[in-house]
């Protein structure tokens, strides 16, 4: 069993709007928190502000931990080609809140764009099921 262990950040404004990131990673393309996949020996912390970076431009100060959702996919169901085993996807999820930077787009990345959505309209786009999980962490 393959596992990936990824760190994601809620982060909304003052307006009370979330950012979120345009993955287009895999089969699909959906709307998820920012973050990503910890590089080796990397602290998660430190992973979701060099991810939360990499794919929307701005620089973040990790507030909290919301939580930690682990989930187990099988085989037939992971969207990475080539993978011939289950994955466990280890998922810490923080609050954050931006202190510089502008709105800037990934290139060659997972992710194509990011952009601020007030909360009904989060809740209308396609999203993968992280970003539910995390609102419900987070009690938007």
């Amino acid at each position: 069993m393959d596992m990936r262990v990824a760190a994601y950040a809620v982060i909304t404004d003052v307006d009370d709007r979330v950012l979120l990131a345009h993955w287009v990673d895999g089969r699909r393309a959906a709307w998820t928190l920012p973050g990503g996949g910890l590089e080796d020996g990397e602290d998660p912390e430190r992973a979701v502000r060099r991810e939360v970076r990499e794919e929307t431009g701005f620089r973040v100060v990790v507030d909290e931990l919301l939580g930690i959702h682990s989930r187990v996919i099988p085989a037939e169901r992971r969207l990475s080609e080539g993978a011939d085993g289950p994955l466990h996807a280890l998922r810490i999820v923080y609050r954050a809140h931006i202190v510089g930077g502008r709105l800037s787009f990934e290139v060659d990345g997972s992710t194509d764009r990011a952009q601020w959505f007030s909360l009904p309209a989060a809740r209308k786009v396609r999203r993968v099921q992280l970003v539910d999980i995390a609102f419900r962490m987070a009690r938007l």
